[in-house]
């Protein structure tokens, strides 16, 4: 038998009571609230971070987005949707017709030494099978193959011929060797630039490029190879701080930075975090340096962009240091459209997929940033002043699209969820992102350093670390002697082999100006 446990209620309640009772439930509510925006932060940040560690690394976005970062060529052909201000072009520019590549492999390089390898039937098989005649033979059937040669490891042995007179014994003479950069060295001026190249162009650490060597008969301590690549590296400084010279002198200049660590340097532990700067100028004979600074602080920076040209335009990310680059050289300071974007990225990854639509605020954002970017793929090889001209009618009318999304959606996200990191960034930098728009020749962004810089973050990944400060002062010279050989459309291991060579010999400013990649004679070396 069940039995009901009474209950007494009170009949009435107070004024006070009720809004107690009102209070308390709106300090729940709003608890509540708290607890589920933390919850929401945490799952946002969780989803972040999964994606950092195992998702792809590629920030391309879907097609139906109008962003050419994943569809160049389907996005710029004109369409009924296209704005006026992409199709209102003042002149006509002829396009080529489509031709459909030919299926097969690609032929191998003409110029390529080729060796003839004959086959040819016995004699007793060049006999015709129906009468008996002699086979006479009417042309070939020509198939080409790929050879490789390994690597030769010889010794050059140099004989420095004595002389003396045969009447005295005051008349010795013996011979001078050329000279070299450096003195009494190993290694042959092309053995040098065949293991700098290998680890500053290839990424191959020492360790193997001795391995290699020992392959072929060079029994040879990568102790020693390493040795002879940093006192190469303080050789060519000569030629680096030309190569400051002209970069300095530039109208246009790129900034960015990155990791490294060096094992033993004075005074730091191990585990310290050095960085790499990268430099890059947008305009004369293309320059790529690269600088090894044990920190990331504005001492570092001042002395790198010391003697920059006063008026010079600056292009880097949103780091603070730059900032007061700008101020103190009086430059005209760009921002980067693509670090803009990329914290946009990150948050419209960070939409649980059953809620991502083209009218999140952080996919709309991209859309729109895709949209400055369609305009500049389409006037890609056009003349400043016309580019100008699209940027006012077309990029100045999305740029202020942007703006009202940014103003109205400022302040009613929490700062420090993903979307609202996102737009504070983009808040914090605006009056860099629109400057764009005040010349056809200044860059949307500062892809230009970025992809400079990749050569070293890749090779990074195999030999992890620099050894002494020595070691990452010499990595940095030779770094930027390659991707600036490269950067002029010349093979690095052809100048680093000229270079070699011609350096011991430069004596004047004019000889050491005659080394610098676009005016070097390849030929005489």
């Amino acid at each position: 038998m069940l039995v009901k446990a009474a209950v007494s209620l009170p009949t009435t309640i107070t004024a006070e009571d009720l809004a107690a009772l009102i209070a308390e439930r709106d300090a729940l509510a709003g608890a509540l609230r708290v607890a589920h925006a933390e919850r929401d932060l945490a799952l946002e940040r969780l989803k972040a971070l999964q994606r950092k560690f195992f998702a792809a690394k590629s920030e391309a976005r879907s097609t139906d987005q109008e962003d050419l970062f994943l569809n160049e060529a389907e996005q710029l052909a004109p369409t009924d949707q296209t704005p006026a201000a992409l199709t209102e072009v003042e002149e006509s520019t002829p396009v080529a017709g489509h031709q459909r590549k030919k299926r097969g492999r690609k032929p191998l390089d003409p110029a390529l030494p080729r060796e003839i390898v004959r086959h040819e039937l016995p004699e007793a098989e060049r006999v015709c099978a129906h009468d008996g005649h002699a086979l006479v033979e009417i042309g070939a059937e020509i198939s080409e193959q790929m050879d490789v040669i390994p690597e030769q490891v010889r010794v050059l042995q140099h004989h420095r011929i004595k002389y003396a007179c045969p009447c005295c014994d005051q008349g010795l003479k013996v011979a001078p060797t050329s000279a070299r950069i450096i003195p009494r060295g190993l290694l042959t001026e092309r053995a040098q630039a065949w293991v700098i190249t290998g680890k500053y162009q290839f990424g191959m650490p020492l360790y193997r490029t001795a391995a290699l060597l020992r392959r072929f008969g060079g029994d040879l301590a990568s102790n020693t190879l390493a040795a002879g690549v940093v006192r190469i590296g303080q050789a060519v400084q000569p030629v680096i701080n030309l190569l400051r010279d002209h970069l300095l002198d530039a109208d246009l200049i790129y900034g960015d930075e990155t990791t490294v660590q060096v094992l033993k340097e004075p005074g730091r532990k191990a585990q310290s975090k050095s960085y790499m700067w990268a430099q890059m100028n947008g305009t004369g004979p293309p320059v790529r340096l690269f600088a090894y600074a044990p920190g990331r602080g504005a001492v570092h920076a001042e002395k790198l962009y010391a003697g920059i040209r006063r008026g010079a335009t600056l292009m880097s990310d949103g780091y603070e240091v730059y900032n007061g680059i700008a101020r103190a050289g009086g430059l005209t300071h760009l921002g980067c459209w693509v670090h803009a974007r990329r914290p946009f990225i990150k948050a419209d990854d960070a939409i649980p997929k059953a809620a991502r639509s083209q009218d999140q605020v952080a996919s709309r954002f991209v859309g729109l940033i895709g949209k400055l970017y369609r305009a500049e793929a389409l006037a890609k090889d056009w003349a400043p002043q016309r580019r100008l001209r699209l940027r006012s009618r077309y990029s100045r009318a999305v740029v202020r699209e942007i703006e009202g999304l940014l103003l109205t959606h400022l302040h009613s996200v929490a700062p420090s969820s993903l979307l609202g990191e996102a737009l504070h960034y983009l808040h914090g930098q605006w009056p860099k992102l629109v400057r764009f728009l005040d010349s056809g020749s200044w860059p949307l962004d500062s892809n230009a350093v970025e992809n400079a810089i990749r050569p070293f973050v890749v090779g990074r990944r195999s030999w992890l670390f620099a050894d002494t400060v020595g070691g990452a002062n010499a990595s940095a010279n030779l770094y930027s002697l390659i991707e600036t050989a490269k950067a002029n459309n010349i093979e690095p291991y052809r100048y680093l082999v000229a270079l070699f060579k011609k350096l011991p010999l430069a004596q004047t400013a004019d000889d050491y100006e005659a080394l610098l990649p676009w005016r070097i004679n390849l030929d005489a070396a």
